[in-house]
């Protein structure tokens, strides 16, 4: 059986999320036949930029797009034609993925080279997706620098990045580049509601929304955790279920939490937390949620424009508690308490009682 994030994997341009500037310079590049020798995809993990390397490996091979000059109007691969079948399917020898973190040495690129300087043998170009380039060794990098320069008529690289700033400015400035933002949380609901309502499974609307969130702009991410929850729970996806297998504590309590926080309630503050651990929650988490509300709060007490950035990353319940704790807020108190909070963070990694620097946490800034 499918993985989720395959079996729904986009399989034209106009399928791909989030990613509109992008998919509409490649459908245009396909509409001309004008394909680059070398394109550069960064950005986020799991924001598209493999699936989009595939779909151009296939627009550029796609053979009814070559015979069908209307067809070929739509920049688009026509996903029937026997080049768009073997490329889906994996089964050509002439679309090659590299995962450059684990054949990141010169041996590998050596090889990538004397690959290149043979014909295709059956589809128009060869194609070589190079994931994760940012991890090729400096004599990888150099020998992949030769092979750019002056690469064959037949051949189209494309190298995806999760770390842009690694790649060696020369390889760089021999490729299109093109940037992949995260998704949005709506983005990534909407497609997950598009998955369960194919696949006959009951969630509610705020499961969805949790697990988007979860999730932290990677679709893949989002249909990963999906697919989890289901292989334990069957077809019913429900908030405690994900709470309880992946230890993520709901925003819910996290906005509980900081109810306290902001109103000075020490020993509340330390029994909601202790339930929290008790409960068996991911205590590093519920550090890093708490963390990130808390700077929310503060940032929109300072600059309250700043609702419109966050609709594109959190629900619209928790930009409503954030309202209500940035209105009573005191900022140098919020302050010296974020400030703790990563300082106990960055201890809780490596004490076998992870609950303590927390604890200290909040007893040194609630009991002043």
């Amino acid at each position: 059986m499918l993985a989720l994030y395959r079996k729904y994997r986009p399989k034209t341009f106009a399928d791909v999320l989030g990613q509109e500037h992008t998919v509409t310079i490649l459908q245009n590049t396909a509409r001309q036949d004008k394909f680059a020798h070398a394109y550069l995809f960064y950005g986020p993990r799991g924001t598209g930029k493999t699936t989009v390397a595939r779909l151009l490996a296939k627009v550029a091979n796609c053979q009814k797009r070559q015979s069908d000059s209307t067809f070929a109007k739509q920049g688009e691969p026509c996903n029937a034609c026997a080049a768009c079948s073997q490329i889906d399917s994996g089964q050509t020898l002439d679309v090659t993925e590299i995962d450059a973190a684990s054949n990141r040495g010169i041996d590998e690129i050596r090889d990538l080279k004397e690959n290149v300087k043979t014909f295709p043998s059956l589809l128009r170009f060869k194609v070589f997706i190079v994931d994760e380039v940012h991890m090729l060794t400096t004599p990888a990098f150099n020998a992949l620098l030769k092979t750019l320069e002056e690469p064959p008529a037949h051949i189209i690289f494309v190298l995806a990045t999760t770390e842009y700033e690694k790649v060696l400015p020369t390889i760089v400035s021999r490729t299109q580049r093109f940037h992949f933002r995260k998704l949005t949380l709506q983005e990534i609901q909407k497609k997950l509601a598009v998955i369960v309502a194919a696949e006959d499974i009951k969630a509610a609307p705020q499961a969805l929304e949790l697990l988007a969130y979860l999730a932290d702009g990677s679709v893949r991410d989002a249909e990963s955790l999906l697919d989890q929850i289901v292989s334990m729970r069957g077809g019913t996806v429900v908030i405690e279920d994900i709470e309880k297998i992946l230890g993520k504590v709901d925003f819910l309590k996290t906005t509980a939490m900081a109810d306290l926080l902001i109103a000075g309630d020490l020993a509340s503050s330390l029994e909601f937390l202790h339930e929290v651990a008790n409960e068996g929650y991911n205590l590093f988490q519920f550090n890093k949620d708490l963390t990130e509300h808390l700077r929310r709060a503060l940032s929109l007490h300072l600059n309250p424009s700043l609702e419109k950035l966050y609709e594109r990353e959190i629900a619209r319940a928790q930009i409503a508690e954030l309202e209500k704790h940035a209105k009573i807020l005191k900022p140098e108190k919020v302050i010296a308490l974020l400030k703790a909070l990563i300082d106990a963070y960055t201890q809780m990694r490596y004490n076998p009682f992870p609950l303590v620097p927390f604890e200290i946490a909040i007893i040194e800034n609630l009991k002043k």
